[in-house]
């Protein structure tokens, strides 16, 4: 067995948001999460004995059989939840059943509020695989790939473009303290959270525009997301008019710099904020990109477990 990197301060309890990690911690993760890519075998056995819960309200892909894959492959097992966590009970008698029963609770949300409750009942680590204002476990996972690609990412610069929402101010709040610095382009009513956007600025270069070809000038990758999210489907044809001049296709990815990869946290509405061409790219990375959910998961789960 393989212990985890050792590190200068106790790591988190929680993973409730990017800021969860400071700064020593979110290196370890990543350090390990690529010594897990490159030496799978060395992990297998690393959280033999361990069980993970997972509690999700939205559907998933990527985010669920990740973290189920990462379990196992670590000699560990998880079970699922589907539906609305506070449902039939207050969500603090579901944190204190769970924690009860297995190592660890990853909880996929609606509303933030829920990650918060649930961690502040729970005696076993509580992470946030989706919530309305943040997306941790995807960011690890874009700057792990950024770092594939790049090596060190100070000074580098990511342009986001479209809705300033859980994924745009997790990559403010995590590339953004690696140094990078982080461009968001979106309408004036789509803009990211103004107290998340301050509190990223404290340590990182963020520019908040309604310019998408201002963001994506000169930039080292440039991300978007889809228009409506789940739960705001009842938005989406009006989300599709507001937001039609901020696709990201050949022309606007052309004005990033020449080796300039494409990312999508996915799934991908092709054809709407991102075009077929851009996502076929030879500098797509969308793929390598969903690859490393499973293995920046697998160091988190370590270090937490």
């Amino acid at each position: 067995m393989t212990a985890p990197m050792p590190i200068s301060k106790p790591f988190a309890k929680h993973l409730r948001s990017d800021l969860d990690l400071a700064p020593e911690s979110l290196r370890a993760v990543l350090d390990l999460a690529h010594q897990v890519k490159k030496t799978p075998a060395k992990f297998a056995k690393s959280l033999s004995g361990k069980y993970l819960t997972l509690l999700f309200e939205k559907p998933s892909l990527r985010t669920r059989l990740t973290f189920e894959l990462a379990m196992k492959q670590l000699g560990g097992d998880a079970v699922t939840s589907i539906g609305p966590i506070a449902e039939r009970e207050p969500v603090k008698d579901v944190a204190r059943n769970v924690d009860r029963w297995s190592n660890g609770i990853v909880a996929r949300v609606f509303s933030h509020q829920t990650i918060e409750e649930l961690a502040a009942w729970s005696k076993i680590p509580v992470i946030n695989a989706l919530s309305d204002l943040y997306h941790p476990c995807q960011a690890l996972a874009d700057v792990q790939t950024l770092e594939e690609r790049f090596g060190k990412l100070d000074g580098m610069k990511l342009a986001f473009v479209g809705d300033g929402n859980n994924v745009a101010h997790s990559l403010m709040l995590t590339a953004g303290r690696l140094g990078m610095r982080v461009a968001i382009a979106a309408p004036a009513n789509y803009q990211p959270n103004p107290e998340i956007v301050a509190e990223a600025s404290k340590f990182a270069e963020i520019t908040i525009t309604a310019d998408a070809s201002e963001a994506v000038a000169g930039a080292h990758a440039v991300y978007t997301d889809v228009w409506a999210s789940m739960g705001q489907e009842s938005e989406a044809a009006e989300r599709s008019r507001i937001f039609a001049p901020y696709q990201v296709n050949e022309e606007l990815f052309a004005q990033a710099r020449p080796d300039a990869i494409f990312l999508h946290c996915l799934p991908a509405k092709r054809g709407l904020e991102v075009t077929d061409a851009v996502m076929e790219s030879p500098r797509s990375a969308i793929f390598d990109e969903a690859e490393n959910r499973l293995h920046a998961q697998k160091a988190l789960l370590m270090m937490l477990l």
